[in-house]
């Protein structure tokens, strides 16, 4: 029995994805680890990789392969919402300058946090150095009050168990916290961030400061800004 043409280009799309999360994951690595993570056949697994050489979404390095540019130009273009970050680039940039402090647009994937967008504050950051593209763990401001608007299925595992008197305090006042609880030194709030009323959040808005800083406060400051932003959104 022959596969029909679109399983075929199912399973040919499949085990590009499946490459390129290896690429990933590996940052580099030769075609023998990548066909032996993947699972296919060496020559399918070579063609595919070639193929994506082709493309600029995997460039050769030194007889083996990493992500290539082409893949970095796409990241930068997606976003959860047509038109969030245009909306959101003079909210985040007046919210950064007011408050000196640095600001972000989140999103959760795969049980993780990724910073869309960041603009770095006036005043010196903390120890940890964000930028666009960077990947946070989920008990992170930004990542918490996402999972408790989503519930614990947007994680892979099960969450600890005062996680959900956590996310309660989270839905009933709209933002989350971090006191240093990953990184010393380091503080954040956070709030959704609402294409409609009643939907659930796209993404989150967050601030990262040092202890120094009230973050009630900043996060009244961030929830006005969250507002801003929405409502340019329905208005367009």
């Amino acid at each position: 029995m022959t596969s029909s043409p679109g399983a075929a280009g199912r399973s040919v799309l499949e085990g590009a994805f499946g490459l390129l999360e290896a690429v990933e994951r590996a940052g580099e690595a030769g075609l023998t680890r990548l066909t032996v993570e993947c699972g296919l056949p060496k020559s399918t697994a070579h063609r595919l990789l070639e193929q994506l050489v082709e493309l600029g979404a995997v460039e050769r390095h030194r007889g083996n392969y990493r992500m290539g540019p082409e893949m970095f130009h796409l990241g930068r273009r997606w976003q959860p919402h047509p038109g969030l970050l245009s909306a959101a680039r003079q909210p985040i940039h007046g919210l950064a300058e007011l408050a000196g402090v640095g600001v972000g647009i989140c999103v959760l994937w795969k049980g993780q946090v990724q910073v869309l967008e960041w603009v770095p504050g006036k005043e010196v950051e903390p120890s940890a150095v964000t930028h666009r593209g960077m990947i946070w763990p989920w008990r992170t401001a930004a990542g918490k009050v996402l999972v408790a608007a989503a519930g614990p299925t947007a994680l892979p595992g099960p969450p600890p168990e005062s996680w959900a008197r956590e996310a309660a305090g989270i839905r009933a006042r709209g933002a989350a916290f971090d006191r240093q609880e990953l990184v010393a030194g380091v503080c954040c709030t956070a709030v959704p961030l609402h294409g409609w009323p009643g939907q659930a959040p796209m993404a989150s808005l967050c601030v990262v400061t040092d202890p120094a800083h009230h973050l009630e406060r900043l996060a009244q400051a961030t929830a006005r800004t969250a507002q801003v932003i929405s409502t340019e959104l329905r208005r367009r």
